[in-house]
Formats: structure tokens, C-alpha cells, sequence
């Protein structure tokens, strides 16, 4: 197979900081590469060294005479006051093309990308709609190899479906190669065949597995695994060897030479295994809650909203328990972050109100939110006060920590902490919010995008903290891969003011281009307790990758809520228990929810262990 490009021992680093070294790898025609690496890895600064935007400290990048390589920046830079179609010829007036070729191209890529209006000023579209004009004008070259940096950020899922389909050869000319970072776990897993993983912790600064994410992901474990063992064989062959050099000179003047210096060479090697291992951070993410026993935290009855003149929604019934794990989907400008003001504004005497309808809360009722326009930040503060306002300590769970390790625990490094917060990273600054919000005590979560920017490992110990989070979730995300392991209930908005709840996201779709074909704007699905949860379509025999991540963990959360039952059993055996009739009711309720919680966790293990025993 001929390659399109290949680099050779490339190396970067700004300042001090040293991104990443002795990277090689080829890009075939025909390949579909997804690149990944937590933050501050280097993925941005690769793709424009592949692009020759920058060049590397070390190596080099040799690409095959007459290739063309296009760019799709995180920034997206265009001539305002011009229209989408004005935008798309521009990008052609570096190529030596004729009016005829110049038009169809532009008309190709405007009847595939849905633009409502390819006349409208671009300086009036809304960011998903801007990121689809980007797109198109990197595909709009034709080019052999196309790079995009975060190519799904400010899409909604409509428009990261339509992506995969622009990707998967949607066009009369596709690119021959393309390569793309991307924190978007589903996406990657449906177009990329081959993922690359930047990180410190493999001894060539990447790891390359064929096929998509979740074949990734398999191989990274089974890595990881392995180098932990070769730590654990290295040291103990180090502890020998260590007891041999401890010897007095005589002892060792009857050793061979060699030895000696092949235990040096095992102790180097020991440390730079353990320095690798010894890489792998990640955000140690714990949502704080009330507590609260209530049944309702929150109650809607016919509420309705209008902007402009045009209704977001209305006649909608909602209720939110604690352990409701709610997702909002609709298209950009539909309500989804108004609705989410008005649960936050509930408690409050101003704030965004309801046009009609009533709206209760629990009393006492505490509601913590995450704003994606991050408008709570104050750029020109440095880090340190972003982080701890009142100090330099901070109050979680009635524990006090210092700023540098709380900062720690968000990955930040203590000599950041006096960096104005403008001059940090997107993710970032997406981290100083989660950590705000961690300080929160809350009995319901209102998260709109948290996932902008996290890498993968953070997005990983978010959705695992958003799982053991008590209270009730709603959660607006165009990342697939989150909606379905942490929901269990959506709200669609269909864009003209009809809403429904539904089992997940592929439920929703499938009802809006229904009505979409028929001209209805009535969802098929009103009523929220009559929302089957739709069955996961997955190769028989074989676990999906969610189903995998719960299967590894269900017997720890099993031991658990065991170990909670006997707990809870000593509680209510003990004197001081049953001499109090109140205690005794209330701990015989937590007793036998423990029961029943620990009886599903087996029910689930055995249709997990069903499904995998398929596979022999």
C-alpha cells in the first residue's frame, strides 16, 4: 500500500515543556486515522507540524510529491460580511480551476450540507452552523489527505451524524486519507480505523492500534497491564541484584565486571519503566450531594417558553427524583439552555421564569450548574484565586486541602497557579468549573456541554462520577457516548415547540426525520413512564464497550452494597436502635433498599455473564 506520509523521529516542546519525542508513523491512501492524548500531549501542535504550519524540534515529515493537504482548524476564520457560497468559492482561489469546475464544486458541497439559506451573511450563523462552513471549505479543495483538529466541537448530534457521513464518502471525491483529533469516544469508534494515542506513557511517545476506539481501548489495558508486570519483574529482579551490590568489596571483586554494570543498566531501565507507569494522571472528579431524601426535587406542569416570538416549548410535564438521569437533545436554539435556566431559577424570586405552567421545588432545594459559555470565569484572576476565592485552602466534605493539591487533583501544576486564567487552555478552564462545582453541595445537576474540551481520560471519570452522583442529573452533550451510559430517560426538542421524552438519543432521531417527512411536528412519544429503555444492538455474543466497562465493575459495586446491608443490619440489631421506633423505621427502609439495590446488580451480572458466555 503507498503512503501518502510518513514521519520519522519527530520531537517538539515549548520552553521547558517537552510535548513529545521520537514519534513515527505513515499514512496510507485509504487510512482513517483518529489521533487522542490528554491535554497538553502535543495533538494540536502534530497536526500542524503534519500540515507544515509548524516545524518539529526533531525529525522530519516527508509527504508524496503532489499530495494536498487541507486544514481544519479549532478556529474558525472567515470573510464575515460574505455569504456561506461567497465563503466556499474563496477557498478555491488558490487552485487553478475553471468557472464551470469552480461552481459544481460549491453546489456539491451546499447540497450535502443542509444549509438552510447558502446566501445568508456568515457573520449571522450560530457556532454549529459555522463549524459545518468550515468543514465544507476543507473539503471544498478536494484535498489528498484532510487533517481536522476537533472537527465535532460546537456540532450538535445531527450535525456529528452528518460529519460521519461526510467522512464515510458522501462526497463524489472524498479524500484519499484523513486524520483527526477528536474526544468524541462514539464518533471516533464510527470512523476511525485506526487510532493514535500521544501520551508519556508508551516508550515511543504513541500507541497505534488498527480498527476503532474500542478495539483501542482494549489494547491500551492489555499495554498498560503489561508494562505494570514488567515494573513488578524489573524491581524484583533490581531487589537481587541490589543485595548482591550491598556485598562488601571482596565479595564483589569475585563477581564479573559485567554484572555490576548490567545492574546499572536494570536500575535505569527500572526507572524509566516506573516513570512512564508513573505518567498517567487523571482528574480526580467527586460531585458533592445534599443528601436530601425527598421524593420530588422538582416539579413542572405545563410550562411553556417563547423567544422572539417563536415557541422553544410547550405543555411539558417533568419531574426530577433523585437518581433521575435526564438528557436534553435538540438542534442549536431550541430551548435546551433555556429549560435549564428555568430549573436553575426555580429557587430564586428573579431569573428566567416560565411563559405558563407551575413550577415546585422541594424546600431547601440546592441546584449547581455548569454554564458551557464558561461566563462565571473572570479571565484577568489567576488560577489560584479561580480556585480557592476565599485563600489558600478550600473546604470539600468538611475536609480542608490546600490549593496546590487541590489544584493537583485537576492536573494543574503548582507553578501555574499564579497564570491568569484567560491564558489557560479550553480544557483547562472546563476543569477550574468542574472543581468549582465539587464544592457545591447539590440535590440536582444541570451540566450544558461539560465535555468541551475534557480529554478522554477526564471524560472517563466524569461519566463514573455523573453515575455515582445521588442526586437528579439533567445533562445537555452532544457526546453520545456519555447520554447513553449516564441517562436513562431524553427530552427531545424537535425545534418548533412539540418536546417528548424517549428511551435515548437514536429514539429521538428517528421520531424527528419521521415528522419531518410527514410535515407533523407531533412526537410519537408524550408520556415519560411509558418510554421503554431501548435494548443496545451489539454483535451476539459479544459485550459492547459499555456493557464491558459495567461487567468489570459490577462485582466490586456488589461487594459494596453488601458490605452496606451488614452494615446497615449491626445498625438496626443494635440496643440503641431498636429502643427508638422512629430510627428503627427509618434504618428497616435504607436496610431493605440495599437489598433490593444489591438483588439488581446480580440480576444485571447475570445477564452480563450470559451475554459473554455466548462468546466461548
Amino acid at each position: 500500500m503507498s503512503h501518502l506520509l510518513a514521519c520519522q523521529d519527530l520531537g517538539k516542546s515549548f520552553g521547558s515543556q517537552r510535548l513529545f519525542e521520537h514519534i513515527d508513523f505513515v499514512i496510507h491512501k485509504g487510512d482513517r486515522v483518529g489521533l487522542i492524548g490528554p491535554n497538553g500531549s502535543g495533538k494540536s501542535t502534530l497536526l500542524k507540524i503534519l500540515c507544515g504550519r509548524l516545524d518539529p524540534d526533531e525529525g522530519k515529515v516527508v509527504v508524496r510529491k503532489n499530495i494536498r493537504t487541507a486544514y481544519l482548524a479549532q478556529a474558525d476564520v472567515f470573510m464575515e460580511h460574505a455569504s456561506i457560497e461567497e465563503n466556499l468559492e474563496a477557498a478555491l482561489d488558490s487552485l487553478d480551476l475553471d468557472e464551470i469546475e469552480r461552481y459544481n464544486r460549491v453546489q456539491a458541497l451546499l447540497s450535502r450540507a443542509e444549509f438552510p439559506d447558502s446566501s445568508v451573511a456568515v457573520e449571522l450563523l450560530s457556532g454549529g452552523w459555522r463549524k459545518r462552513l468550515a468543514i465544507c471549505r476543507s473539503f471544498v479543495v478536494q484535498p489528498d489527505i484532510l487533517v481536522m483538529d476537533e472537527p465535532t466541537n460546537h456540532l450538535d448530534i445531527e450535525g456529528v451524524i452528518w460529519l460521519e457521513r461526510m467522512l464515510s464518502g458522501a462526497l463524489p471525491k472524498s479524500p484519499d486519507a484523513f486524520i483527526l483529533v477528536s474526544h468524541d469516544r462514539r464518533f471516533l469508534q464510527n470512523v476511525a480505523h485506526r487510532v493514535v494515542e500521544l501520551s508519556a506513557v508508551y516508550p515511543q511517545g504513541a500507541l497505534a492500534v488498527d480498527g476503532g476506539y474500542s478495539d483501542f481501548v482494549r489494547a491500551r489495558v492489555q499495554f498498560l497491564e503489561q508494562q505494570q508486570q514488567l515494573e513488578d519483574r524489573l524491581a524484583n529482579k533490581m531487589r537481587r541484584e541490589a543485595e548482591w551490590l550491598s556485598r562488601g568489596p571482596k565479595a564483589r571483586a569475585t563477581k564479573a565486571r559485567y554484572r555490576i554494570d548490567e545492574a546499572h543498566k536494570l536500575q535505569a531501565q527500572l526507572t524509566e519503566v516506573k516513570n512512564r507507569n508513573r505518567s498517567i494522571k487523571q482528574v480526580r472528579i467527586d460531585f458533592d450531594a445534599t443528601g436530601r431524601k425527598t421524593k420530588k426535587l422538582f416539579e413542572a406542569e405545563g410550562i411553556a417558553k417563547s423567544y422572539d416570538g417563536r415557541t422553544l416549548f410547550s405543555n411539558l410535564d417533568m419531574v426530577l427524583s433523585p437518581g433521575s438521569r435526564l438528557g436534553l437533545l435538540g438542534r442549536n436554539g431550541c430551548g435546551k439552555s433555556t429549560l435549564m435556566k428555568i430549573i436553575a431559577a426555580s429557587t430564586e424570586d428573579d431569573g428566567l421564569k416560565a411563559d405558563s405552567g407551575t413550577v415546585s421545588t422541594a424546600p431547601g432545594i440546592r441546584i449547581v450548574s455548569f454554564d458551557q459559555k464558561r461566563e462565571t470565569i473572570d479571565p484577568a484572576i489567576t488560577l489560584r484565586q479561580a480556585l480557592a476565592p476565599d485563600g489558600d485552602s478550600i473546604m470539600f466534605r468538611e475536609s480542608s486541602y490546600h490549593v496546590v493539591s487541590w489544584a493537583q487533583r485537576f492536573l494543574f501544576r503548582a507553578d501555574q497557579l499564579e497564570t491568569p486564567v484567560g491564558q489557560l487552555s479550553g480544557g483547562e478552564q472546563a476543569r477550574i468549573l468542574i472543581a468549582e462545582l465539587m464544592r457545591q453541595p447539590a440535590d440536582i445537576l444541570l451540566l450544558d456541554e461539560p465535555t468541551n474540551d475534557l480529554d478522554i481520560p477526564s471524560l472517563d471519570i466524569l461519566e463514573e462520577s455523573l453515575l455515582d452522583f445521588p442526586g437528579a442529573l439533567v445533562l445537555v452533550s452532544h457526546d453520545r457516548f456519555l447520554l447513553d451510559s449516564v441517562c436513562d430517560q431524553v427530552l427531545g426538542f424537535d425545534g418548533s415547540g412539540a418536546v417528548a421524552f424517549y428511551a435515548d438519543y437514536e429514539q429521538w432521531l428517528a421520531d424527528l426525520k419521521r415528522n419531518e417527512k410527514s410535515g407533523s411536528s407531533s412526537p410519537a412519544h408524550q408520556v415519560p413512564g411509558d418510554v421503554p429503555k431501548k435494548e443496545k444492538q451489539k454483535k451476539p455474543g459479544k459485550l459492547s464497550y459499555m456493557d464491558q466497562r459495567e461487567y468489570d465493575r459490577i462485582e466490586e459495586k456488589i461487594m459494596e452494597g453488601e458490605e452496606e446491608q451488614e452494615r446497615l443490619q449491626r445498625i438496626m440489631d443494635s440496643p440503641e436502635t431498636v429502643a427508638d421506633p422512629q430510627l428503627l423505621e427509618s434504618v428497616w427502609a435504607d436496610l431493605e433498599q440495599a437489598k433490593m439495590d444489591v438483588e439488581a446488580l446480580y440480576e444485571r451480572w447475570d445477564e452480563l455473564e450470559a451475554q459473554k458466555g455466548n462468546v466461548k
